[in-house]
């Protein structure tokens, strides 16, 4: 059975470390890249740390394997990856709802994952629904980018209510940002 809770020891993260490599673009074919889904950003199990001394991520556990992960990046933690950098500074400049989003107490997605062998078992859903019942309570919106190749990934941030508010360039590759309004 699934459990879907707050990242709690280190050893955790080191499993969150491991899917990530495991699932980064240039580690696997282009076939599963385009089927699958895949992440762009190798985060250090030092910033991993830090992330989780500001707000422990989200982890799918089966047993003691981490089956998938949604990691909490808030303002306190933006400088300390350069696609992250990036990212914030591209959302602070968007506007929703007639206002800066600068303005606006917000968290970001670090990264979100779901380890191959539970695909299609709705963990994403699961693992954004744990992130706001956590999380709603201190901010008002979560967002984060999807590479718009990834059509996977932003089918299923479509379908848990996230909605496209502005495009960017980066690396090389366009993406959506997407913002999901907890207060609607």
């Amino acid at each position: 059975m699934i459990e879907i809770k707050r990242v709690s020891s280190i050893a955790e993260l080191e499993d969150i470390r491991q899917l990530q490599s495991e699932n980064l673009r240039q580690n696997i074919t282009d076939e599963e890249a385009a089927s699958q889904g895949f992440l762009t950003a190798a985060y250090s199990i030092d910033f991993l740390k830090e992330m989780h001394e500001q707000a422990p991520s989200i982890v799918a556990m089966d047993g003691d394997k981490v089956a998938g992960y949604a990691l909490v990046s808030t303002k306190a933690t933006r400088n300390g990856h350069d696609l992250l950098v990036g990212l914030f500074n591209s959302i602070d400049e968007c506007e929703y709802k007639g206002r800066l989003l600068k303005d606006v107490d917000y968290v970001v997605v670090g990264q979100l994952c779901v380890g191959k062998e539970y695909r299609g078992q709705d963990l994403v859903q699961g693992l954004y629904g744990h992130f706001r019942d956590c999380l709603q309570q201190e901010f008002d919106y979560l967002v984060t980018d999807v590479a718009q190749a990834n059509v996977r990934s932003l089918k299923a941030h479509k379908k848990r209510g996230f909605q496209v508010i502005n495009q960017l360039m980066y690396g090389g590759f366009g993406w959506d940002i997407v913002l999901w309004d907890w207060n609607n």
